[in-house]
């Protein structure tokens, strides 16, 4: 346990392929499909973009050529339409491409005394949900502007790169972390400043520039490769009442639709777009 004389530390985690397997926007794809979000052959692209965000990623480039093409696209959308859709699956989709090891070091760093805190690129009505499901205590994630009821297709707050290390050290600020002795977690280049704003940063599933990173600061390298259901894992957890997992992801879908329109411009020659190493451990 946390020596409760010396100021608080927290747990810091990306989502994508760091907590859960996939990209959390792109796995309610078909969801979106049904809920009429999406067109059938977005779903079959956004498949494709699937494979290629679990492959090599995308880099700030085609991020933000994602941030602008989703903005567009979720303008009119209704928020509880989506809110909706994704209390409605997230069960079926999220629970089981959840990490093994990293809901142990959950479980882990809630024993020591840390407060967990998701931070993520996809969108609040996304990763809200995920963040209870996972029994987080806190949740940085996208936001954006909603007026009547509907997205309007403007960016409120973006939780990407730099952006993400401002909002853990306003954290640190307002719950008092002591940011030397806190740790974090990603598998993405992009999230260096936040990695890099904490005592313990851990690379896990890095892609090569952060693993390349990683490996020059002398950073852990994390493998994680169980995906396994909480309630196969802990048999007596159970899901969060429909209420709260309704706190659900517009930005999400934009992304999914976002990467689906990437994925199509990668094909030609001059475009690009728009949440551990084996044998280590993180030590907790």
């Amino acid at each position: 346990m946390e020596n409760h004389s010396l100021p608080r530390t927290a747990a810091f985690f990306d989502l994508d392929k760091t907590v859960i397997a996939k990209s959390s926007t792109l796995t309610f794809s078909k969801s979106f499909y049904q809920g009429g979000l999406i067109n059938r052959r977005a779903v079959l692209r956004t498949a494709y973009a699937q494979f290629v965000f679990l492959v090599g990623g995308v880099d700030h480039d085609q991020m933000e050529r994602m941030r602008e093409y989703l903005s567009a696209l979720c303008r009119g959308w209704n928020v509880q339409q989506v809110r909706e859709i994704v209390a409605e699956t997230l069960h079926d989709l999220i629970d089981p491409i959840i990490y093994d090891e990293a809901a142990s070091l959950i479980e882990e760093h809630h024993a020591a005394g840390r407060d967990v805190v998701i931070v993520s690129t996809s969108g609040a009505e996304v990763v809200e949900p995920i963040g209870a499901l996972l029994g987080a205590d806190r949740v940085v994630a996208t936001r954006m502007v909603v007026e009547d009821g509907c997205f309007t297709g403007e960016v409120e707050y973006y939780a990407y790169g730099p952006t993400k290390a401002e909002a853990i050290a306003e954290l640190a600020e307002s719950e008092g972390y002591d940011l030397s002795r806190s740790y974090a977690y990603s598998d993405s280049v992009t999230d260096v400043p936040m990695l890099e704003s904490v005592g313990h940063p851990h690379a896990v599933n890095p892609d090569r520039s952060l693993r390349r990173e990683a490996s020059a600061r002398g950073w852990p390298i994390l493998n994680f490769n169980r995906p396994v259901r909480l309630k196969q894992r802990v048999p007596s957890l159970s899901m969060p009442p429909p209420p709260v997992l309704a706190a659900a992801a517009a930005v999400g879908a934009a992304a999914a639709a976002g990467l689906v329109w990437y994925t199509a411009r990668r094909r030609t020659p001059t475009r690009g777009l728009v949440t551990l190493q084996a044998g280590q451990s993180a030590r907790v």
